[in-house]
């Protein structure tokens, strides 16, 4: 019997893809999260990884963590990933859902990696309105957080803010509300699938400044060099 698993972000989309496939022939039974080594933390969504560890324990789910080093290059990314997926193979998972909804370009970046795997692509969020699926994660009864925000879009004020009306209200004009454009980034703390909510303690907030990769052959932002979003706000949170 084939297996199912969800590439885990800790956030609101990953949360709402695994709660649409739950008694499903495709609901998932692993979550699978990259984790930058470095601060031990989830990749992008800076979450520790103590945290993530609480939120698949609450969920009852098994988690399988795949280390990156903090200055992977996509090259580098792309065959820790392929052996990954071949050892996830191996252990009898054919299919691998992402919480995706709306770049094209990222969906087609990874049925290409998947190709010749054996494990099929699900994306059970795919072109969606956001609008309505965060107002149907508010209404499903789930509760996240701000953990990260691109200060090309959004200024600290939002960081650290729990994802409610009063935060869609506040969004401006050109922020996708489930944040599609990496405008945010949110860690799920509590809702129907979790046996118990996940305390928490924020500390402060952090910001932090990326480079791209100046290789030409292994920059997967090079024909966007002039408006590479890098500057971030991360909510510091134990």
């Amino acid at each position: 019997m084939s297996k199912t698993y969800l590439n885990w972000s800790s956030g609101k989309d990953a949360m709402l893809a695994l709660h649409k496939l739950q008694n499903t022939a495709n609901s998932p039974d692993l979550l699978v999260s990259t984790i930058n080594a470095e601060v031990n933390r989830v990749s992008m969504h800076g979450l520790p990884v103590s945290l993530l560890e609480k939120q698949a324990e609450a969920l009852q789910m098994k988690l399988h963590q795949i280390p990156l080093n903090g200055q992977l290059s996509l090259n580098e990314y792309n065959k820790v990933m392929q052996k990954e997926v071949t050892d996830l193979y191996h252990q009898g998972y054919k299919t691998s859902v992402f919480g995706d909804i709306l770049l094209e370009d990222l969906k087609i970046y990874r049925e290409k990696e998947f190709e010749g795997s054996g494990i099929q692509t699900l994306f059970p969020l795919w072109k969606k309105d956001t609008s309505k699926l965060i107002q149907e994660f508010i209404e499903l009864g789930y509760k996240a957080i701000v953990v990260c925000t691109n200060s090309a879009y959004l200024n600290d004020d939002f960081c650290g803010r729990i994802i409610d009306e009063d935060f869609l209200k506040d969004l401006p004009d050109n922020v996708d509300p489930c944040g599609e454009n990496g405008e945010f980034h949110t860690f799920v703390f509590d809702g129907p699938l979790f046996k118990k909510p996940i305390s928490f303690e924020v500390i402060g907030k952090v910001q932090k400044n990326y480079q791209a990769n100046e290789d030409e052959k292994d920059d997967c932002f090079k024909e966007e060099k002039q408006s590479w979003d890098h500057e971030f706000c991360f909510l510091d949170i134990k």
